[in-house]
């Protein structure tokens, strides 16, 4: 379980650095608070923040539910590609929305994955 729980601490991390990125962008192009919207660039950084907290409520549950219910070194090797899916995602939607095919692939497919497994092992539990 050591593993995944370093996943989960390095997607939270992960998180927080998208969240300076956004406040790092707000000066840049001068976006000023509260406002989220006035610069193309600048919404990129903001969508890619939110779209990572949207994945997040359902990746931190399901690696560890997964983890606990099915099998941690899977879990763990899950979320690393979630992790890396995320850096993608971040480098090319803020270069090019157009290009974040594979980083959204490869946070979508180990949360499916995660959640899939999670399911079956509950039915499991539950017809046991």
């Amino acid at each position: 379980m050591s593993y995944v729980y370093i996943v989960v601490a390095l997607a939270l991390l992960q998180f927080v650095f998208f969240g300076m990125a956004v406040g790092w962008a707000r000066g840049k192009y001068k976006v000023a608070a509260p406002a989220t919207t006035g610069n193309e660039v600048f919404e990129r950084y903001f969508r890619v923040q939110m779209n990572t907290l949207e994945q997040l409520v359902v990746f931190v549950p399901s690696v560890l539910l997964f983890a606990q219910l099915r099998d941690a070194n899977w879990a763990a090797g899950l979320g690393a590609v979630y992790l890396v899916g995320r850096v993608i995602y971040f480098v090319t939607y803020t270069r090019n929305p157009k290009g974040r095919g594979l980083g959204f692939m490869l946070t979508q497919l180990p949360n499916a994955i995660l959640v899939v497994g999670v399911l079956i092992s509950g039915i499991r539990l539950a017809l046991a």
